[in-house]
């Protein structure tokens, strides 16, 4: 579904970001991508989701490369990818419930669907009684809940996932980690970056592996 071939990206003024990856994740699969601070994990998440263009190599998605996708493209790919970020990046101004359908609101949906799937998903991180809420006034492991809920309210088929446990206690990112493998179970494929070794040693998924901006290990490395 996804494929790197010898994909490098760097910044202006910088090193290597990421250097000469090639790997390849299939449909339906869960991957965890683990690395030190720094290593590339990020830019790499960024990379599939086109907030970030490589500098050399080619990204392929469901066999297109679309590594120089034009803008007017870019919409459409994404929203087939459900991305929760680090920094949460909600609409402070926002209602809880308003952050949480934006991309419903984004595809057009009625406003009765979209009323339904945000209760659903604010349900499913136990988050339903905060609907009214504006972002400022959540604890910062809310907040990425809520970031959570945003990413999956449109039910994409690639959910990527940036330290989504950063800012959660060990038993809500236990919790969580298994919310991913259900979402996974359904049939979404899924990435999550993160640090915690400990954390994922208790899940039967494939670990990837970066360092100094390269892969160097992984079941799905080419």
């Amino acid at each position: 579904m996804i494929q790197f071939e010898r994909v490098s990206k760097q910044y202006p003024g910088t090193g290597l970001a990421l250097s000469d990856v090639s790997f390849s994740l299939d449909r339906g699969e869960m991957v965890f991508l683990t690395g030190h601070s720094g290593a590339g994990k990020s830019t790499l998440l960024k990379l599939i989701a086109l907030i970030e263009r490589p500098t050399r190599g080619q990204l392929l998605f469901d066999g297109r490369n679309v590594a120089q996708l034009s803008k007017r493209h870019v919409p459409h790919l994404r929203r087939q990818i459900g991305v929760i970020f680090q920094d949460h990046r909600l609409l402070e101004d926002q209602r809880v419930f308003d952050n949480v359908a934006l991309p419903l609101v984004i595809a057009g949906v009625e406003y009765r669907e979209i009323k339904r799937r945000v209760r659903a998903a604010l349900d499913k991180v136990d988050l339903l009684d905060k609907e009214r809420a504006y972002p400022p006034m959540l604890s910062g492991g809310q907040q990425q809940r809520v970031g959570i809920a945003r990413a999956i309210i449109a039910k994409p088929a690639v959910l990527l996932a940036d330290e989504p446990t950063g800012n959660l206690d060990p038993h809500l990112s236990k919790e969580l980690m298994r919310f991913f493998v259900n979402l996974n179970e359904l049939g979404m494929t899924v990435l999550v970056a993160t640090h915690d070794v400990d954390l994922i040693s208790g899940f039967d998924k494939p670990r990837w592996t970066l360092a100094q901006g390269g892969l160097v290990d992984g079941q799905g490395a080419l």
